[in-house]
């Protein structure tokens, strides 16, 4: 973006500040001032060459330090998080657990300039709007609690603090919960902590339930029910012969369940509970929802995944998307090729499976590609 071009953007940003009520001294002394980031723009247009397979996404994600770690945390907050668990209706780890994955209990929480960072993205066409608005709720917050420009870091996003709370959701579920009359995301890990379990409340948290659990498949699984549109009853899954992780009878109280194979029907499947939604709509990851019930239950003492991990190969996104066209081809509508593994394309793979006597688990496996006639060759596993 040439510099003239951001200076003009910056010019209709103050207008917008004082259209929604920001003082004229934060237009001046902040809005007038604020910086180009070539970097940003440079990691929002960033697509990875490889897709992440789920080994790779969770053994980087759930490790033993981060067990341990979390562990020691949850000992030295637990009056706390008892305390937020009677007021809110979320158990201390899960807590610990999203404050694990977010910033790594803390330890890295960004160090990008947030208002520099949503004033570029907000002055890219791209996303426009919705940086826009978020730049506004920075400024909102900046007002509100008086947060010096210099400290209001994050990720090249916006994202701040502990639990990386875009500026909208700061504004809407951060929590004083020190005391001393400011919400800090920053710098108090109450305040965070509390924070944290404000937001999982408000996004619908079941307080008399858990994540969800590991499974065990039977053989003959056809896949009939999978994903988060396919929810059924305990007693049906049960029905189905899906049993414990360890063999052991499913348990079948009155609640409604989906499967989830994040690897495939060689992997380990999950059954989410509501509050699995729950935390999708924290971030929009069946990855990220697995491994944040995981490191909770073993935060908590649990064992963790009992099926191994399958090495499955990293896709590059012209293999994913050559798997497109091709599903395209043979009348299986799944959206524009684009070279990512979405729902549509899920969908269409598993019903292309189906048709083909293939096992339908919607995974882009090594017999799927070769029925497409797509060679898998020379592929980096993970």
């Amino acid at each position: 973006m040439a510099n003239e071009d951001f200076a003009q953007c910056v010019s209709q940003l103050q207008l917008t500040a004082k259209q929604k009520g920001i003082s004229q001294h934060t237009i001046d002394t902040t809005v007038a001032n604020l910086s180009f980031v070539p970097r940003v723009i440079e990691l929002d247009n960033q697509q990875p060459e490889f897709t992440t397979t789920f080994k790779d996404y969770y053994d980087k994600r759930v490790t033993d330090w981060r067990i341990k770690e979390g562990r020691k945390l949850f000992d030295k907050h637990r009056k706390l998080l008892n305390q937020l668990t009677a007021q809110y209706g979320v158990p201390g780890q899960y807590i610990v657990a999203f404050w694990g994955l977010e910033t790594n209990f803390g330890s890295y929480k960004g160090n990008m300039s947030v208002l520099n960072s949503l004033a570029t993205l907000a002055c890219d066409p791209r996303r426009s709007e919705y940086f826009t608005q978020e730049l506004m709720q920075a400024l909102t917050l900046k007002e509100r609690y008086q947060f010096a420009d210099e400290d209001m870091v994050g990720s090249w996003a916006g994202a701040m603090g502990h639990t990386q709370f875009m500026p909208t959701n700061y504004l809407k579920y951060a929590v004083d919960g020190d005391g001393d009359g400011k919400a800090d995301l920053w710098n108090s890990t109450a305040d965070a902590l509390t924070s944290a379990a404000n937001f999982l409340q408000q996004l619908g948290w079941q307080a008399t339930e858990r994540w969800g659990r590991e499974v065990q498949l039977p053989p003959n699984y056809d896949f009939a029910y999978m994903g988060s549109k396919d929810s059924q009853p305990l007693v049906k899954w049960a029905a189905l012969g899906i049993k414990q992780a360890n063999g052991k009878p499913l348990s079948t109280p009155d609640m409604k369940a989906a499967l989830y194979v994040p690897a495939g029907h060689t992997g380990p499947a999950f059954l989410g509970y509501e509050n699995f939604n729950v935390i999708m709509r924290w971030n929009r990851s069946e990855f990220y929802a697995v491994s944040v019930g995981q490191l909770a239950d073993q935060i908590n003492g649990g064992s963790g995944i009992v099926k191994a991990l399958p090495n499955h190969p990293r896709l590059n996104r012209e293999m994913v998307s050559a798997l497109q066209q091709k599903l395209l081809d043979a009348g299986f509508d799944v959206g524009k090729p684009d070279g990512i593994l979405g729902r549509n394309s899920v969908a269409g793979l598993q019903a292309y499976q189906r048709q083909q006597g293939l096992i339908a688990d919607g995974y882009p496996d090594n017999a799927t590609f070769e029925k497409l006639g797509i060679s898998l060759n020379k592929l980096p596993t993970q």
